[in-house]
């Protein structure tokens, strides 16, 4: 299924285009990107009807593309911590995780997570999909369970963490306080 929200939102676009215009399921499919017939189900309001237009292949290869390293929230992170003059490492692969930023004569860590696929609760951000539900709550769970367990390991090993979110970069000088409080 595709994300109703979103579906949602080209509702209210397609309908402020409609309003005071005469356009036509072909004009307004050529406006949004929605195949004409998407136009009429959006417009009657029956969203929970489209489904994905990709196959089961095309999905899985277009997930596979997204990376794990040199994320935008993480470049942001990088490009502000190494502006308040902090130098680090990078993914450093000695330690439980693999931190995206790791400061080895302070023995402290950042990690940047992305809010979907390390399930941050109580954000929108961390939604998951409702096709393959059981399946997302599985991977996302067994992320979760991860990063505990290697914030554990750290923590043993004498290394302080930062877990940075990514729907904490919409306030950056709020980060920029808690960055400079956690390397003090």
């Amino acid at each position: 299924m595709l994300d109703q929200v979103l579906i949602k939102e080209f509702g209210k676009r397609i309908r402020q285009l409609h309003t005071g215009r005469s356009l036509s399921q072909e004009q307004l499919a050529e406006l949004t990107g929605f195949h004409r017939t998407y136009i009429g189900m959006i417009e009657r309001g029956e969203y929970n009807k489209i489904v994905d237009t990709l196959t089961k292949e095309k999905r899985s290869w277009l997930m596979s593309r997204i990376g794990s390293k040199n994320t935008t929230p993480e470049l942001i992170v990088r490009s502000l911590v190494h502006r308040l003059g902090f130098r680090f490492r990078l993914h450093y692969k000695r330690l439980p995780g693999k931190p995206d930023l790791a400061f080895p004569g302070r023995k402290k860590v950042i990690f940047v997570h992305g809010c979907f696929w390390h399930g941050h609760e109580g954000c929108t951000k961390g939604r998951l999909p409702r096709s393959n539900l059981r399946e997302w709550q599985t991977k996302i769970f067994k992320n979760r369970v991860r990063d505990k367990e290697n914030l554990l390991q750290l923590k043993e090993d004498g290394w302080d963490a930062l877990v940075i979110w990514q729907c904490e970069l919409k306030d950056i000088e709020t980060l920029i306080k808690r960055i400079l409080i956690f390397f003090r």
